[in-house]
């Protein structure tokens, strides 16, 4: 399941650039996301990913969020990201029938367990992974989704030589289709989300491909 990406030259006060998904209204969508605006478990319906200045340092960034999605004609609820990489250059990679879409910047590369004293560059979120799952999944199986995106985003940036697990501010978004009505046996939400379960794998080889693909430019 692939949503339509549109990409929209925003200007002026509202950023630089973004990529918005719009969810199908057929069923409803369910998103967990470590994302600051939209973060945590939440209904879904549409997922932006704002480019924004470096030396981004508005506070209100829900307000921001806010702002953009009204001039996209976004309704419902939804979760915002933001980077200072160029979303023109956002990665896409399928496996089997899990989707993922990333944007990559890489300039200040982090350790997650540095030191306490050592120096952290906080730009917003510039490696940004959006994944796409075909069925309902549990919500351990979710949370066990965010984790399998970033230990194949960690294995990506390693085979690629970056010095770092990631920036300080990533954000990671999994979408999934909700349930209406009580479900069918056979159709009960998928309950596992690690990197050997079916769909956790699909996941971490498409987020690894989409990953490596972006960090092949400049930082």
């Amino acid at each position: 399941m692939r949503p339509a990406r549109t990409f929209h030259d925003l200007g002026g006060e509202l950023g630089v650039a973004a990529l918005a998904w719009r969810l199908p209204d057929a069923m409803p969508w369910r998103a967990v996301s470590t994302a600051f605006v939209g973060g945590g478990f939440t209904a879904c319906n549409w997922v932006l990913n704002v480019q924004v200045p470096h030396g981004y340092a508005r506070r209100d960034v829900g307000a921001h969020v806010d702002e953009v999605a009204r001039a996209l004609g976004l309704v419902g609820d939804g979760v915002g990201m933001l980077t200072a990489a160029d979303v023109r250059k956002v990665r896409h990679a399928i496996d089997g029938e899990v989707t993922v879409e990333v944007t990559v910047g890489l300039a200040s590369p982090v350790w997650a367990a540095a030191p306490a004293e050592a120096e952290v560059h906080m730009s917003p979120g510039t490696v940004n992974i959006v994944a796409f799952m075909p069925v309902p999944h549990s919500d351990g199986a979710l949370a066990n989704l965010l984790c399998t995106a970033t230990e194949a985003k960690v294995q990506a940036l390693l085979d690629k030589g970056v010095p770092g697990t990631g920036t300080a501010s990533d954000a990671v978004t999994v979408v999934c289709p909700g349930i209406t009505g009580r479900p069918e046996p056979e159709l009960e939400p998928e309950p596992f989300g690690g990197p050997r379960s079916r769909f956790g794998a699909q996941l971490a080889r498409a987020t690894c491909s989409a990953i490596s693909a972006g960090a092949e430019g400049p930082r």
